[in-house]
Protein backbone atom coordinates (compact mmCIF):
# COMPACT_ATOMS: atom_id res chain seq x y z
CA UNK A 1 0.00 0.00 0.00
CA UNK A 2 1.36 3.39 -1.03
CA UNK A 3 1.10 5.86 1.84
CA UNK A 4 1.09 9.65 1.89
CA UNK A 5 4.70 9.56 3.07
CA UNK A 6 5.68 7.44 0.06
CA UNK A 7 3.97 9.97 -2.18
CA UNK A 8 5.74 12.84 -0.39
CA UNK A 9 9.07 11.22 -1.21
CA UNK A 10 8.16 11.13 -4.90
CA UNK A 11 8.47 14.92 -4.84
CA UNK A 12 12.11 14.59 -3.72
CA UNK A 13 13.07 14.52 -7.41
CA UNK A 14 12.38 18.26 -7.50
CA UNK A 15 15.11 18.80 -4.89
CA UNK A 16 15.35 21.59 -2.33
CA UNK A 17 14.35 24.55 -4.49
CA UNK A 18 13.90 27.68 -2.41
CA UNK A 19 11.21 30.25 -3.08
CA UNK A 20 7.68 31.00 -1.88
CA UNK A 21 5.70 31.09 -5.14
CA UNK A 22 4.93 27.35 -5.28
CA UNK A 23 4.00 26.91 -1.61
CA UNK A 24 1.91 30.10 -1.67
CA UNK A 25 -0.09 28.77 -4.62
CA UNK A 26 -0.48 25.36 -2.95
CA UNK A 27 -1.73 26.90 0.28
CA UNK A 28 -4.09 29.20 -1.62
CA UNK A 29 -5.68 26.17 -3.26
CA UNK A 30 -6.05 24.61 0.19
CA UNK A 31 -7.81 27.67 1.59
CA UNK A 32 -4.72 29.23 3.23
CA UNK A 33 -4.77 27.04 6.34
CA UNK A 34 -1.64 28.74 7.67
CA UNK A 35 -3.41 32.02 8.26
CA UNK A 36 -4.89 32.98 11.62
CA UNK A 37 -2.39 31.14 13.84
CA UNK A 38 0.29 32.53 16.14
CA UNK A 39 3.82 31.53 15.16
CA UNK A 40 7.26 31.50 16.71
CA UNK A 41 9.63 31.17 13.76
CA UNK A 42 13.08 29.66 14.38
CA UNK A 43 16.05 29.64 12.00
CA UNK A 44 19.74 28.86 12.48
CA UNK A 45 22.56 26.65 11.31
CA UNK A 46 22.67 24.54 14.46
CA UNK A 47 20.46 24.41 17.51
CA UNK A 48 17.15 25.38 15.95
CA UNK A 49 15.52 22.00 16.56
CA UNK A 50 16.52 21.93 20.22
CA UNK A 51 15.54 25.57 20.68
CA UNK A 52 12.13 24.79 19.18
CA UNK A 53 11.74 21.88 21.58
CA UNK A 54 12.66 24.00 24.60
CA UNK A 55 10.14 26.69 23.59
CA UNK A 56 7.42 24.12 22.91
CA UNK A 57 8.02 22.28 26.17
CA UNK A 58 8.15 25.46 28.23
CA UNK A 59 4.90 26.82 26.81
CA UNK A 60 3.21 23.42 27.13
CA UNK A 61 4.32 23.24 30.75
CA UNK A 62 2.50 26.52 31.33
CA UNK A 63 -0.72 25.05 29.99
CA UNK A 64 -0.65 26.20 26.38
CA UNK A 65 -1.51 23.93 23.46
CA UNK A 66 1.47 24.12 21.14
CA UNK A 67 2.05 22.93 17.59
CA UNK A 68 5.59 21.97 16.63
CA UNK A 69 7.04 21.58 13.14
CA UNK A 70 10.61 20.26 12.92
CA UNK A 71 12.86 18.48 10.43
CA UNK A 72 14.33 16.05 9.85
CA UNK A 73 12.79 13.21 11.83
CA UNK A 74 14.86 10.59 13.65
CA UNK A 75 12.84 7.37 13.49
CA UNK A 76 9.35 8.03 12.14
CA UNK A 77 8.12 10.66 9.71
CA UNK A 78 5.24 11.62 12.04
CA UNK A 79 7.77 13.20 14.45
CA UNK A 80 8.02 16.20 12.13
CA UNK A 81 4.49 17.39 12.88
CA UNK A 82 3.30 17.52 16.50
CA UNK A 83 0.58 19.23 18.49
CA UNK A 84 -0.43 19.05 22.11
CA UNK A 85 2.52 16.80 22.90
CA UNK A 86 1.72 14.09 20.33
CA UNK A 87 2.87 13.28 16.82
CA UNK A 88 0.42 13.51 13.95
CA UNK A 89 -1.25 10.11 13.64
CA UNK A 90 -0.96 7.91 10.55
CA UNK A 91 -4.65 8.49 9.83
CA UNK A 92 -4.26 12.28 10.08
CA UNK A 93 -1.16 12.14 7.94
CA UNK A 94 -3.09 10.29 5.25
CA UNK A 95 -6.04 12.68 5.48
CA UNK A 96 -4.22 15.99 5.38
CA UNK A 97 -1.34 14.71 3.30
CA UNK A 98 -3.85 13.43 0.77
CA UNK A 99 -5.44 16.87 0.53
CA UNK A 100 -2.06 18.55 -0.01
CA UNK A 101 -1.00 15.95 -2.59
CA UNK A 102 -4.25 16.37 -4.54
CA UNK A 103 -3.77 20.13 -4.84
CA UNK A 104 -0.11 19.66 -5.78
CA UNK A 105 -1.22 17.35 -8.58
CA UNK A 106 -3.73 19.99 -9.72
CA UNK A 107 -0.92 22.54 -9.95
CA UNK A 108 1.08 20.26 -12.24
CA UNK A 109 -2.01 19.57 -14.38
CA UNK A 110 -2.49 23.33 -14.72
CA UNK A 111 1.03 23.68 -16.06
CA UNK A 112 2.54 25.21 -12.92
CA UNK A 113 5.81 24.22 -11.30
CA UNK A 114 5.43 21.29 -8.94
CA UNK A 115 5.84 21.93 -5.20
CA UNK A 116 8.84 20.26 -3.59
CA UNK A 117 8.57 17.50 -1.01
CA UNK A 118 9.24 19.96 1.83
CA UNK A 119 6.49 22.28 0.59
CA UNK A 120 3.89 19.51 0.39
CA UNK A 121 4.80 18.35 3.89
CA UNK A 122 4.63 21.94 5.15
CA UNK A 123 1.14 22.31 3.68
CA UNK A 124 0.13 19.06 5.38
CA UNK A 125 1.38 20.44 8.69
CA UNK A 126 -0.62 23.65 8.30
CA UNK A 127 -3.80 21.65 7.60
CA UNK A 128 -3.18 19.55 10.70
CA UNK A 129 -2.48 22.58 12.90
CA UNK A 130 -5.63 24.27 11.62
CA UNK A 131 -7.65 21.23 12.71
CA UNK A 132 -6.06 21.24 16.17
CA UNK A 133 -6.44 24.97 16.87
CA UNK A 134 -3.25 25.38 18.95
CA UNK A 135 -2.51 28.48 20.99
CA UNK A 136 0.91 28.76 19.35
CA UNK A 137 2.91 27.02 16.64
CA UNK A 138 6.69 26.72 16.90
CA UNK A 139 7.97 26.55 13.34
CA UNK A 140 11.48 25.36 12.47
CA UNK A 141 12.97 26.59 9.21
CA UNK A 142 14.02 23.83 6.85
CA UNK A 143 16.92 25.54 5.03
CA UNK A 144 18.09 29.13 5.19
CA UNK A 145 15.20 31.48 5.79
CA UNK A 146 14.20 33.96 3.12
CA UNK A 147 13.10 31.37 0.56
CA UNK A 148 12.20 28.56 2.91
CA UNK A 149 8.61 27.30 2.69
CA UNK A 150 7.99 28.12 6.35
CA UNK A 151 8.59 31.78 5.54
CA UNK A 152 5.16 31.94 3.94
CA UNK A 153 3.82 32.98 7.35
CA UNK A 154 3.25 36.71 7.46
CA UNK A 155 3.60 38.04 11.01
CA UNK A 156 5.16 35.77 13.64
CA UNK A 157 5.16 36.71 17.31
CA UNK A 158 8.94 36.34 17.28
CA UNK A 159 11.71 35.61 14.79
CA UNK A 160 14.47 33.56 16.39
CA UNK A 161 17.96 32.94 14.97
CA UNK A 162 19.94 30.41 16.98
CA UNK A 163 23.33 30.44 15.26
CA UNK A 164 25.15 31.11 12.01
CA UNK A 165 27.67 28.62 10.65
CA UNK A 166 28.82 26.99 7.44
CA UNK A 167 26.27 24.51 6.10
CA UNK A 168 24.39 24.15 2.78
CA UNK A 169 26.88 26.60 1.25
CA UNK A 170 25.92 25.50 -2.27
CA UNK A 171 22.52 27.12 -1.63
CA UNK A 172 22.99 29.70 1.12
CA UNK A 173 26.36 31.24 0.24
CA UNK A 174 30.07 30.85 0.90
CA UNK A 175 30.45 33.43 3.69
CA UNK A 176 28.85 33.80 7.09
CA UNK A 177 27.49 37.17 6.02
CA UNK A 178 25.70 35.62 3.03
CA UNK A 179 24.30 32.81 5.18
CA UNK A 180 23.20 35.33 7.82
CA UNK A 181 21.45 37.43 5.16
CA UNK A 182 19.53 34.38 4.01
CA UNK A 183 18.46 33.36 7.51
CA UNK A 184 17.60 36.95 8.46
CA UNK A 185 14.94 36.72 5.77
CA UNK A 186 12.52 35.40 8.40
CA UNK A 187 12.55 38.80 10.12
CA UNK A 188 9.24 40.53 9.49
CA UNK A 189 8.15 44.14 9.91
CA UNK A 190 7.79 45.10 13.57
CA UNK A 191 8.29 41.60 15.00
CA UNK A 192 10.77 41.07 17.85
CA UNK A 193 14.01 39.31 16.90
CA UNK A 194 15.87 37.05 19.34
CA UNK A 195 19.40 36.35 18.09
CA UNK A 196 22.18 34.22 19.56
CA UNK A 197 24.76 34.77 16.83
CA UNK A 198 28.31 35.25 18.10
CA UNK A 199 30.15 36.02 14.84
CA UNK A 200 30.44 39.80 14.62
CA UNK A 201 29.94 40.15 10.85
CA UNK A 202 26.99 37.75 10.77
CA UNK A 203 25.41 39.44 13.79
CA UNK A 204 25.77 42.81 12.04
CA UNK A 205 23.77 41.51 9.07
CA UNK A 206 20.96 40.42 11.39
CA UNK A 207 21.03 43.73 13.27
CA UNK A 208 20.82 45.63 9.96
CA UNK A 209 17.79 43.59 8.86
CA UNK A 210 16.08 44.15 12.21
CA UNK A 211 16.69 47.91 11.92
CA UNK A 212 15.39 48.04 8.34
CA UNK A 213 12.16 46.28 9.32
CA UNK A 214 11.58 48.28 12.50
CA UNK A 215 11.96 45.13 14.57
CA UNK A 216 13.35 45.25 18.08
CA UNK A 217 16.49 43.13 18.35
CA UNK A 218 17.23 41.09 21.48
CA UNK A 219 20.85 39.99 21.12
CA UNK A 220 21.43 37.27 23.71
CA UNK A 221 24.86 36.17 22.46
CA UNK A 222 26.69 38.01 25.22
CA UNK A 223 24.33 37.02 28.06
CA UNK A 224 26.22 34.67 30.33
CA UNK A 225 24.97 31.53 31.99
CA UNK A 226 26.50 29.16 34.51
CA UNK A 227 26.35 25.39 34.45
CA UNK A 228 25.77 24.41 38.07
CA UNK A 229 26.30 20.72 37.33
CA UNK A 230 26.38 18.33 34.40
CA UNK A 231 26.13 14.55 34.23
CA UNK A 232 25.00 11.89 31.74
CA UNK A 233 21.47 12.40 33.11
CA UNK A 234 21.24 16.13 32.45
CA UNK A 235 22.50 19.52 33.55
CA UNK A 236 21.45 22.49 35.64
CA UNK A 237 21.84 25.97 34.15
CA UNK A 238 21.36 29.42 35.66
CA UNK A 239 21.18 32.84 34.00
CA UNK A 240 19.61 36.27 34.22
CA UNK A 241 17.61 37.67 31.32
CA UNK A 242 17.04 41.42 31.43
CA UNK A 243 16.89 41.52 35.24
CA UNK A 244 14.70 38.41 35.46
CA UNK A 245 16.32 35.48 37.22
CA UNK A 246 16.21 32.08 35.55
CA UNK A 247 18.22 30.12 38.07
CA UNK A 248 18.63 26.38 38.58
CA UNK A 249 16.90 25.29 35.36
CA UNK A 250 17.29 21.51 35.00
CA UNK A 251 17.21 19.86 31.58
CA UNK A 252 17.90 16.42 30.12
CA UNK A 253 19.48 18.07 27.09
CA UNK A 254 23.20 18.09 27.78
CA UNK A 255 26.12 20.28 26.76
CA UNK A 256 27.23 23.87 26.51
CA UNK A 257 25.52 24.16 23.12
CA UNK A 258 22.25 23.03 24.74
CA UNK A 259 22.73 25.62 27.46
CA UNK A 260 23.01 28.19 24.66
CA UNK A 261 19.86 26.80 23.04
CA UNK A 262 18.10 26.93 26.40
CA UNK A 263 19.17 30.56 26.78
CA UNK A 264 17.75 31.40 23.35
CA UNK A 265 14.48 29.62 24.16
CA UNK A 266 14.07 31.21 27.58
CA UNK A 267 14.88 34.62 26.09
CA UNK A 268 12.12 34.08 23.52
CA UNK A 269 9.66 33.09 26.24
CA UNK A 270 10.71 36.09 28.34
CA UNK A 271 10.20 38.48 25.40
CA UNK A 272 6.72 37.04 24.82
CA UNK A 273 5.98 37.42 28.54
CA UNK A 274 7.20 41.03 28.63
CA UNK A 275 5.10 41.78 25.56
CA UNK A 276 2.01 40.46 27.31
CA UNK A 277 1.56 37.60 24.86
CA UNK A 278 1.90 34.80 27.42
CA UNK A 279 1.71 34.27 31.15
CA UNK A 280 4.12 31.90 32.82
CA UNK A 281 4.30 30.22 36.17
CA UNK A 282 7.93 29.54 37.06
CA UNK A 283 7.44 26.05 38.49
CA UNK A 284 5.36 24.91 35.52
CA UNK A 285 7.79 26.45 33.04
CA UNK A 286 10.69 24.65 34.72
CA UNK A 287 8.77 21.36 34.75
CA UNK A 288 8.16 21.67 31.03
CA UNK A 289 11.82 22.42 30.32
CA UNK A 290 12.87 19.49 32.50
CA UNK A 291 10.81 17.12 30.37
CA UNK A 292 12.10 18.44 27.02
CA UNK A 293 14.08 15.86 25.07
CA UNK A 294 15.50 15.69 21.57
CA UNK A 295 16.03 12.15 20.29
CA UNK A 296 19.48 11.64 18.83
CA UNK A 297 21.01 14.77 20.35
CA UNK A 298 23.53 13.57 22.94
CA UNK A 299 21.00 10.99 23.99
CA UNK A 300 22.17 8.43 26.54
CA UNK A 301 20.57 5.16 25.48
CA UNK A 302 22.30 2.77 27.90
CA UNK A 303 24.43 2.88 31.03
CA UNK A 304 27.27 0.70 32.35
CA UNK A 305 24.85 -1.37 34.45
CA UNK A 306 22.97 -2.36 31.27
CA UNK A 307 23.80 -5.32 29.06
CA UNK A 308 26.10 -2.99 27.09
CA UNK A 309 28.49 -2.65 30.02
CA UNK A 310 29.13 0.96 28.94
CA UNK A 311 27.42 4.25 28.28
CA UNK A 312 25.82 4.26 24.83
CA UNK A 313 25.36 7.76 23.41
CA UNK A 314 23.67 8.92 20.20
CA UNK A 315 24.48 12.31 18.70
CA UNK A 316 23.71 13.46 15.18
CA UNK A 317 26.79 15.65 14.78
CA UNK A 318 26.72 15.90 10.99
CA UNK A 319 28.46 19.23 10.36
CA UNK A 320 31.42 21.24 11.65
CA UNK A 321 29.65 23.19 14.44
CA UNK A 322 27.73 20.10 15.57
CA UNK A 323 30.88 17.99 15.74
CA UNK A 324 32.69 20.73 17.67
CA UNK A 325 29.82 20.87 20.19
CA UNK A 326 29.88 17.07 20.52
CA UNK A 327 33.62 17.02 21.24
CA UNK A 328 33.18 19.68 23.92
CA UNK A 329 30.23 17.86 25.52
CA UNK A 330 32.13 14.57 25.60
CA UNK A 331 35.01 16.36 27.37
CA UNK A 332 32.59 17.89 29.89
CA UNK A 333 30.49 14.78 30.58
CA UNK A 334 32.91 11.91 30.05
CA UNK A 335 36.40 13.28 30.76
CA UNK A 336 39.17 10.69 30.38
CA UNK A 337 36.71 7.89 29.58
CA UNK A 338 37.84 5.56 26.81
CA UNK A 339 35.44 5.92 23.90
CA UNK A 340 34.69 3.95 20.75
CA UNK A 341 33.19 6.06 17.95
CA UNK A 342 30.78 4.45 15.49
CA UNK A 343 30.19 6.93 12.67
CA UNK A 344 28.83 7.36 9.16
CA UNK A 345 28.22 10.37 6.96
CA UNK A 346 26.30 11.51 3.90
CA UNK A 347 27.93 13.02 0.84
CA UNK A 348 28.50 16.77 0.49
CA UNK A 349 29.35 17.29 4.15
CA UNK A 350 32.58 18.76 5.57
CA UNK A 351 33.90 15.31 6.42
CA UNK A 352 37.49 16.41 7.12
CA UNK A 353 36.37 19.11 9.57
CA UNK A 354 33.88 16.80 11.29
CA UNK A 355 36.51 14.08 11.70
CA UNK A 356 38.97 16.55 13.18
CA UNK A 357 36.51 17.11 16.05
CA UNK A 358 35.70 13.40 16.39
CA UNK A 359 39.44 12.73 16.71
CA UNK A 360 39.54 14.90 19.84
CA UNK A 361 37.21 12.36 21.46
CA UNK A 362 38.88 9.10 20.43
CA UNK A 363 41.25 7.49 17.95
CA UNK A 364 39.17 4.28 17.77
CA UNK A 365 36.48 4.02 15.08
CA UNK A 366 33.98 1.70 13.49
CA UNK A 367 33.16 3.11 10.05
CA UNK A 368 29.69 2.55 8.65
CA UNK A 369 27.13 4.25 6.44
CA UNK A 370 23.62 5.69 6.88
CA UNK A 371 20.56 3.97 5.52
CA UNK A 372 19.93 6.78 3.02
CA UNK A 373 19.63 5.78 -0.59
CA UNK A 374 21.41 8.04 -3.00
CA UNK A 375 23.32 10.28 -0.59
CA UNK A 376 24.95 7.95 1.92
CA UNK A 377 28.73 7.99 1.86
CA UNK A 378 29.89 4.39 1.42
CA UNK A 379 31.43 2.92 4.55
CA UNK A 380 34.71 2.22 2.78
CA UNK A 381 34.86 5.79 1.44
CA UNK A 382 34.34 7.15 4.95
CA UNK A 383 36.95 4.70 6.25
CA UNK A 384 39.45 6.20 3.84
CA UNK A 385 38.77 9.65 5.30
CA UNK A 386 39.46 8.18 8.74
CA UNK A 387 42.73 6.60 7.57
CA UNK A 388 43.93 9.95 6.28
CA UNK A 389 42.92 11.89 9.42
CA UNK A 390 45.02 12.49 12.53
CA UNK A 391 44.25 13.22 16.16
CA UNK A 392 45.32 16.55 17.77
CA UNK A 393 48.75 15.03 18.56
CA UNK A 394 49.25 14.00 14.95
CA UNK A 395 48.66 10.32 15.59
CA UNK A 396 46.74 8.23 13.04
CA UNK A 397 43.24 7.04 13.82
CA UNK A 398 42.42 3.35 14.25
CA UNK A 399 39.62 1.57 12.39
CA UNK A 400 38.42 -1.51 14.23
CA UNK A 401 35.95 -2.52 11.53
CA UNK A 402 34.20 -1.27 8.40
CA UNK A 403 30.48 -2.12 8.42
CA UNK A 404 28.17 -1.83 5.43
CA UNK A 405 24.97 -1.19 7.41
CA UNK A 406 23.78 0.25 10.73
CA UNK A 407 22.80 -3.27 11.87
CA UNK A 408 26.34 -4.56 11.29
CA UNK A 409 27.77 -1.53 13.06
CA UNK A 410 25.58 -2.03 16.14
CA UNK A 411 26.58 -5.70 16.30
CA UNK A 412 30.26 -4.83 15.96
CA UNK A 413 30.02 -2.15 18.66
CA UNK A 414 28.24 -4.59 20.97
CA UNK A 415 31.05 -7.12 20.55
CA UNK A 416 33.64 -4.47 21.36
CA UNK A 417 31.65 -3.31 24.39
CA UNK A 418 31.52 -6.89 25.69
CA UNK A 419 35.33 -6.90 25.94
CA UNK A 420 35.12 -4.24 28.65
CA UNK A 421 37.78 -1.98 27.11
CA UNK A 422 35.49 0.95 26.36
CA UNK A 423 33.53 3.04 28.85
CA UNK A 424 31.54 4.92 26.21
CA UNK A 425 30.19 3.77 22.84
CA UNK A 426 29.39 6.89 20.78
CA UNK A 427 27.23 6.61 17.65
CA UNK A 428 27.50 9.81 15.64
CA UNK A 429 27.48 11.47 12.22
CA UNK A 430 24.46 11.55 9.94
CA UNK A 431 21.02 11.84 11.53
CA UNK A 432 19.92 9.13 9.12
CA UNK A 433 22.43 6.81 10.77
CA UNK A 434 21.34 7.89 14.23
CA UNK A 435 17.69 7.22 13.43
CA UNK A 436 18.46 3.70 12.23
CA UNK A 437 20.69 2.94 15.22
CA UNK A 438 18.12 4.31 17.65
CA UNK A 439 15.46 2.00 16.25
CA UNK A 440 17.80 -0.98 16.50
CA UNK A 441 18.82 -0.16 20.07
CA UNK A 442 15.26 0.38 21.24
CA UNK A 443 14.27 -2.99 19.77
CA UNK A 444 17.22 -4.90 21.21
CA UNK A 445 17.87 -3.42 24.64
CA UNK A 446 15.96 -3.63 27.91
CA UNK A 447 16.92 -0.04 28.66
CA UNK A 448 13.89 2.22 29.04
CA UNK A 449 15.05 5.55 27.70
CA UNK A 450 11.87 7.30 28.75
CA UNK A 451 12.42 6.51 32.42
CA UNK A 452 12.05 9.22 35.04
CA UNK A 453 15.55 10.61 35.39
CA UNK A 454 16.94 10.77 38.88
CA UNK A 455 19.07 13.85 39.07
CA UNK A 456 20.19 13.33 42.67
CA UNK A 457 22.27 16.14 44.06
CA UNK A 458 23.68 16.96 40.66
CA UNK A 459 27.27 16.18 41.45
CA UNK A 460 29.41 15.07 38.57
CA UNK A 461 29.65 11.31 38.13
CA UNK A 462 32.86 9.44 38.78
Amino acid sequence: MTTAVDKFHEFDKFGSVLGLQRVSELLKRLGNPHQGMKYIHVAGTNGKGSTCKFIEAGLAGCGYKVGLYISPYIEKFNERIQCGGRDISDEELERYGGQALAKAAEMVEDGLDSPTEFEVVMATAFLFFQSQNPDYVVLEVGMGGIGDATNVIEQPLASVITSIGFDHMHVLGDTLEEIAWNKAGIIKEGCPVISNVSDHEAAAVIAKKAYETGSRLYDVSKIRYSTDWISPEGQQVSMELWHTDYGEVVTKMIGRHQAENLKTALATIEVLRKNGEIQIERSRLYAGIRDAAQPGRFEVMARPESEWNAYVVLDGAHNDPGAEALAQTMADVFPEKKTLIVAGMVEKKETDKVLAHFAKVSRDFIATQPDYEGRAMAAETFAQFIREARDPEGMPLHILQVCGSPEEAVDAARREAAKGEYEVILFTGSLYLIGAVRSILRARTDYDHYRTLKYGDGRKHD
